[in-house]
This record gives C-alpha cells, structure tokens and sequence, in this order.
C-alpha cells in the first residue's frame, strides 16, 4: 500500500535513455525533466478540486481549480532537476530546499541546509529527488517535515532500490511512494542496481 510505480509506456521509454551510459548531461536533464512531468501527473491524481465560475466566449460555467496549498521539497542536489518541471505543472506552488548528503562511510544521511518556514502554510509536501536508495535522505526528510507540522507528504523518486522502499515505508507507512522504476537491489556502496549511477553528477556534468 502506498507504492505507485509508473507502467506508462512513455515512462519506461524515457527511463531506458536515462539510464544508458551515453546520455550525457544535457540528454540526462531533459529526461529527468520529462519523466518527472509524467510522475507528478500520477502523484496528483488525487489533489481536491475547488469549483468556481468562469467565463468562456460562449457563456458561463464552473470550473475548477486545484484546492490544496502544494509544497516542493527537493532533497538537493540531485532533485533540484525535478523542480523546474513539476513547477511547470503547478506554478502557485512553494519550493522549499532541504540539503542531505549520504555519508560515503556510514552510508547515512546528514542534514547541512534547512529553510523551512517557521510554520507550513501548504496541505500536502511533495518531495523530489531522483533516487531513493538506502532510503536514509528520504526518512530524514521526511522526519523533519513532520516535525515542521506538515499534515500530508508524497515522495517522488524515479528510480528505487527494495532496501530504500522498505526503510522509508517502515519509518512512514503513510508517505505515498510514486516511482518510474523499482530496481534490483543496492551494492556494497550503497547504489542502486542496475539504476544510472549518481543522478547529480550525471545532470551537472560532475
């Protein structure tokens, strides 16, 4: 319960350029860009509708606005690249930065930039970042958007390992997962398996 993962075919036919060694940073970007698109689509299938009047060049009708306040929360630096496009497709909402690292020996996430608002003003948190590996960044996220007082959160990865859905649903049965894919397994360096390596060194050329 809780883990969507995305079977469209547009998303398994972008996915396997990400993926590819070859696709350099500018190909990797637009990809992260496209799927991500395709990923808040589904993520947001369930966002209350506000109905209200306007006016077409043929008469009156109601309408409807989308009636949750929406938070952006990317995990930098790999989810800075899923912020441009979802904001695209939800442009009134807020964008608010978390910095986690995962510490190379620990594996374990430390948190080194926080600029949270002192109280939330939004109903549902979307977290954006492109891998959820061990599962540590996005479990500490998490625990601080709670800790904040946000009320509903949705994490946004595009690919993930079993180990990093287990820990996060574990830590938070109540975070929706939406995911383009649910890889093999983590290496003994704590990447994803068969995955596309460092999504922040491939989209910043790094």
């Amino acid at each position: 319960m809780g883990l969507h993962v995305s079977s469209h075919p547009l998303v398994l036919h972008k996915l396997a350029l990400l993926r590819r060694v070859e696709s350099e940073p500018k190909k990797f970007r637009e990809l992260v860009r496209e799927i991500s698109q395709f990923l808040v689509y589904e993520a947001t299938a369930d966002m209350p509708l506000a109905p209200y009047t306007i006016q077409t060049p043929l008469g009156s009708m109601e309408g409807h606005a989308i009636g949750a306040r929406i938070g952006l929360i990317p995990i930098l630096r790999a989810g800075l690249g899923m912020v441009e496009p979802v904001i695209d497709l939800l442009p009134t909402a807020h964008v608010w930065h978390l910095g986690l690292y995962r510490d190379h020996n620990s594996l374990e996430p430390v948190t080194y930039y926080n600029k949270l608002p002192a109280q939330p003003d939004i109903d549902v948190c979307l977290i954006l970042d492109p891998m959820l590996a061990t599962g540590g960044s996005a479990v500490a996220a998490v625990d601080i958007l709670k800790a904040w007082g946000a009320a509903k959160i949705k994490f946004l990865g595009l690919i993930a390992a079993p180990e990093g859905v287990e820990r996060l649903q574990n830590a938070h049965p109540d975070v929706e997962i939406h995911l383009a894919a649910l890889d093999e397994r983590l290496n003994e360096q704590g990447y994803i398996v068969p995955g596309l390596g460092d999504a922040g060194d491939r989209q910043f050329g790094t």
